[in-house]
């Protein structure tokens, strides 16, 4: 089990589940335009604190072609997304080449709007900004078959198992284009801190021979560093926790069709529960590259553990 740095008035696992009432997790902002975006001092505080921004007039339009891709047998069987990566190549999409040529465009066309965006509201972020592949998700949440351990409709925060990324932040952007006005349903819960201090007693300590032997066997594509171990023990723990999941301070949020939010996963724990036809891009973004570096996950757990984890 791993002590916390100065830890506060000791209280139980339990009893901290509904100790005092959470602040508004959602940010609600009036824009409508993609290229409309303009850097806000309060909006990048809020977001960098782990809040997500909701932008409920925010649509991402379709044309006529691209409307006609809103099915879900577009996407091959047994993948969860469609997705296109930096140099423009498609996967995880069915059908002839005049509809995979379509689903690239719209696929390409919201990662312009989503950097534009980005760029437009967080200007600091650009030079240091990693872009991941742009995905399309046709598919329908509630009808997915997983394990607890992937199950994304369990409160959690983004880790990745195989990939170490030693604080690098997850910054995602969203739009629902659901063409029957369907919600995309999440909960959102209680700020970083709050899971941090909840879990960290309770989880595995970092083995640096365990690192080097997942390197060694390739199950990790470079050595975890002790803060993605913390990053997956929590996300473990969330997961895991049914008590957790039921009773922990959190907002249940339908993000309505024609809408769009942004926020860091790796820090707003977040469960995906319903919703269908869903645009997203990631990006990826060193924590000391952030307008306040200490607000990242890196900092706080270094903070809470007393370690440098990286």
């Amino acid at each position: 089990m791993i002590p916390l740095q100065a830890p506060p008035a000791a209280r139980t696992h339990n009893s901290r589940m509904q100790d005092k009432p959470m602040q508004d997790p959602i940010v609600t902002l009036d824009l409508a335009d993609w290229k409309g975006a303009r850097h806000d001092a309060h909006w990048t505080a809020a977001l960098e604190a782990g809040k997500v921004l909701y932008f409920p007039n925010l649509a991402f339009p379709l044309s006529p072609q691209e409307q006609a891709l809103l099915r879900p047998d577009v996407l091959l069987p047994d993948v969860r997304n469609i997705s296109l990566d930096a140099q423009g190549q498609l996967k995880g999409a069915a059908g002839d080449a005049q509809v995979q040529a379509t689903l690239a465009a719209m696929v390409g066309r919201f990662r312009a709007d989503a950097l534009g965006l980005i760029h437009a509201m967080l200007p600091q972020y650009v030079p240091a900004l990693r872009i991941a592949p742009t995905s399309y998700r046709p598919a329908q949440v509630e009808s997915r078959q997983q394990s607890w351990r992937a199950d994304d409709r369990r409160l959690h925060v983004d880790a990745f198992p195989s990939r170490p990324n030693y604080g690098e932040r997850i910054l995602r952007v969203f739009a629902n284009v659901n063409p029957a006005g369907v919600p995309r349903t999440w909960r959102v819960g209680e700020p970083f801190e709050d899971v941090a201090r909840r879990f960290l007693p309770t989880v595995k300590r970092y083995s640096p021979l365990q690192a080097r032997l997942l390197r060694m066997l390739r199950v990790t594509k470079s050595l975890r560093s002790e803060y993605d171990h913390l990053m997956l023990q929590l996300h473990d723990a969330m997961k895991s926790d049914a008590r957790y999941q039921q009773e922990a301070p959190q907002r249940t949020v339908p993000f309505a069709a024609g809408s769009a939010w942004v926020c860091f996963s790796d820090q707003t724990p977040h469960a995906v529960m319903s919703g269908q036809f869903m645009m997203e891009q990631t990006l990826h973004l060193p924590a000391d590259r952030q307008y306040n570096p200490q607000a990242s996950p890196l900092a706080i757990l270094g903070r809470l553990t007393g370690r440098t984890l990286v």
